[in-house]
């Protein structure tokens, strides 16, 4: 009686460890991609925690691996409804895409999927929508700690670019704006330390736009 108590007691325990591992997945625990931050942390404290729109910490390892279907077939998703919204917004479609896929790990984390939709890790709530999850955080100097949090949910992913774009239009982006920002580069570095608290945000961003050739989508479709 005893053994069998002891091992219902270890499978609810592995049950837990195991959902707890799915939940800071979900929300973007990093593995080997290192020093991804937060916007509501370091320096940005005040101004993010000001407007209710902080944003979590960025995904998996995984978005770093060689180019598949799966990868082809999230941007091809996404990528027209960005470059419309990106024009229309004086912004890089380029850049856009770039933080969907690290903030959403190919659009496969618990975040991004159904039926929460939450490509970009926005916190809050959105049409009174929200779920609470488990995320890791970034202080800023790389030590990463575990919160709950609640993120915002949407009905789907135009619901959650068109959100992102609101979200840039605070004065605190105007940088990352083409008007201000000549290049994809100066746009991202730009966010790094306002958008993510880590150092290093803008060299994630420009090598999944180099990879996957993100800059035709910062032209119109006929030019592409």
């Amino acid at each position: 009686m005893a053994s069998r108590v002891a091992r219902i007691q270890g499978l609810k325990l592995a049950k837990k460890q195991l959902r707890r591992k799915q939940l800071l997945a979900g929300t973007g625990t990093v593995a080997a991609v290192s020093s991804l931050g937060v916007g509501i942390l370091g320096a940005v404290h005040g101004r993010a925690q000001a407007t209710g729109q902080s944003i979590s910490a960025p995904p998996q390892a995984t978005v770093f691996t060689n180019t598949d279907e799966s990868h082809t077939q999230f941007i091809k998703t996404i990528g027209d409804s960005a470059r419309d919204l990106a024009a229309k917004n004086d912004l890089y479609a380029s850049v856009m895409i770039a933080q969907a896929i690290l903030e959403s790990s190919w659009g496969q984390s618990g975040l991004a999927t159904a039926p929460n939709y939450n490509l970009f890790g926005i916190k809050g709530s959105f049409n009174g929508q929200s779920v609470s999850m488990a995320t890791q955080e970034d202080d800023g100097t790389g030590k990463r700690y575990t919160i709950q949090a609640g993120f915002r949910q949407y009905d789907n992913y135009t619901q959650s670019l068109q959100d992102y774009v609101n979200l840039l239009k605070q004065p605190m982006y105007t940088g990352a704006h083409k008007q201000i920002a000549a290049t994809y580069q100066d746009a991202t570095q730009f966010l790094t330390g306002r958008y993510a608290t880590a150092t290093d945000y803008n060299t994630h961003l420009n090598t999944l736009i180099d990879r996957y050739h993100l800059t035709d989508y910062d032209r119109p479709a006929s030019w592409s």
